[in-house]
C-alpha cells in the first residue's frame, strides 16, 4: 500500500482532535438522536448552548468509534480510568446519533428537558417508522366525489354530503412503530394532515464514567420509594409464610403476638392492664368509638366539634397507651380502645 494512501484526511485527525479535547474536559456528556431534525435545527441550538459552555459535536458512527478505540489503546497503562470510559461510551454510538458535552454543574434533566421540548410538525413521509399513531377523524373531506375509489381503496367507508366524499367513523389510517405506505401519506397530504412531530431526542447519557439510557432520568424519588415499600412487604410476606424472622417480618410478628396477648386478656377476668380496661370500655359501648371515628358535618352552636381521628393516629396513640406497633386488620379492639380514650 501507498503513502499517499495511508494518508489520514486532515477533517478526520481534526475531528479525532476535538472530540479528544472534549473527553479531557468533560464528564458529563450526552448522545442525542436526529432522525429527521434539519441542520438549521442543530445550528440554532449550537449557537444557543454555545454561551453556557454546552458543545454539540456530530459525526459518523465510524470515525467515532475508531477515535474512542484509539484513545482506550493509548490511555491503557496511563490513565486506566480514562480507558475505561472510552471503552463505555463505544456502547452510546448507535444509529443517527451525536454527543453534547456539558459541565459539571449543568443539570441532565433540565438539559434533556430543553432539548426534548422543541418539535417540528412535519408531514408523514413514505417508508419512515411512524412516531405515533395516526387517525382519520370522521366528517368532511373537502374531495370531489371522484376520488371515492382511492378511500375504498384504503378500505374507507364513505358517502357523499354536499358535493364531497365524507368519512363515516374515525380510522386508524397509520400504526405506531410500522412504515408509512404511499397510499397513507397521499391520503394526509389530501386531507392536509402533518401528524407527525420530531425533534431531538436523549438517548444515552454518561456521568462520570457512569452509562445509562436516558429513560433512567425520568425515574423519581417517588417511584424509587414506592419500589422499595412494595419489595419490603414482598420480603415481609414471604418470611411470615417461612416463619423466618427479619426486620422486615418482625414489626407484623410482635403485633401479632400482642393481639393475640389482648384476646387472652378479654377472656381473664382477673388479670388486666390499661390498654386492656379501655378495650373493654369500647367494646361495652361500641357507640362511643363510633360516634368519635365518624366525621360531622356540623357542630351544635356553643360547643366545639369533635376532632375527626384518622388511623394513622390511632396508630400513633396505640404506642403511647402501651402497644409497640400501630396495627391492621384485626386489630380493631386495639384500635378502638385508642380512639374512646382521645375522645
Amino acid at each position: 500500500m501507498s503513502a499517499a494512501r495511508r494518508t489520514v484526511p486532515k477533517r478526520k485527525l481534526e475531528y479525532a482532535e476535538r472530540l479528544n479535547a472534549y473527553l479531557d474536559k468533560y464528564q458529563k456528556i450526552i448522545t442525542i438522536g436526529v432522525d429527521n431534525v434539519g441542520s438549521k435545527t442543530l445550528s440554532l441550538n449550537r449557537k444557543k448552548f454555545r454561551a453556557r459552555d454546552i458543545h454539540i459535536l456530530m459525526g459518523k458512527n465510524t470515525i467515532i468509534r475508531k477515535v474512542l478505540t484509539m484513545r482506550m489503546e493509548r490511555l491503557e497503562k496511563s490513565n486506566p480510568k480514562q480507558a475505561k470510559n472510552a471503552e463505555a461510551m463505544l456502547e452510546m454510538v448507535q444509529g443517527n446519533c451525536g454527543f453534547i458535552f456539558l459541565p459539571q454543574t449543568q443539570s441532565i434533566q433540565k438539559l434533556r428537558e430543553e432539548i426534548t421540548n422543541e418539535k417540528v410538525q412535519t408531514a408523514a413521509k413514505t417508508g419512515v417508522i411512524a412516531p405515533s399513531d395516526v387517525v382519520v377523524p370522521p366528517g368532511p373531506t373537502g374531495q370531489d366525489p371522484s376520488q371515492t375509489a382511492f378511500f375504498q381503496a384504503l378500505n374507507i367507508s364513505t358517502k357523499i354530503n354536499r358535493g364531497q366524499v365524507e368519512i363515516m367513523s374515525a380510522v386508524r389510517l397509520i400504526n405506531k412503530g410500522e412504515k408509512v405506505s404511499r397510499s397513507a401519506a397521499e391520503l394526509c397530504v389530501m386531507l392536509n394532515i402533518k401528524p407527525f412531530y420530531y425533534g431531538i431526542t436523549v438517548e444515552h447519557v454518561f456521568d462520570n464514567g457512569e452509562v445509562f439510557p436516558a429513560d433512567v432520568l425520568d425515574i423519581s424519588e417517588a417511584d424509587i420509594a414506592a419500589s422499595f415499600f412494595r419489595a419490603t412487604r414482598e420480603v415481609a410476606a414471604l418470611c411470615l409464610a417461612l416463619h423466618y424472622p427479619t426486620a422486615a417480618s418482625a414489626p407484623h410478628s410482635i403485633l401479632d403476638a400482642y393481639k393475640n396477648i389482648l384476646a387472652v386478656g378479654l377472656a381473664c377476668e382477673n388479670y388486666s392492664w390499661p390498654n386492656l380496661v379501655k378495650v373493654k370500655e369500647v367494646l361495652a359501648d361500641p357507640s362511643k368509638f363510633q360516634a368519635a371515628a365518624a366525621p360531622t358535618d356540623t357542630a351544635p352552636t356553643g360547643t366545639e366539634t369533635a376532632p375527626v381521628v384518622e388511623e394513622e393516629e390511632e396508630e400513633e396513640s396505640s404506642v403511647a397507651a402501651g402497644g409497640m406497633f400501630g396495627g391492621s386488620g384485626s386489630d380493631s379492639d386495639e384500635s378502638s380502645d385508642e380512639d374512646e380514650s382521645d375522645s
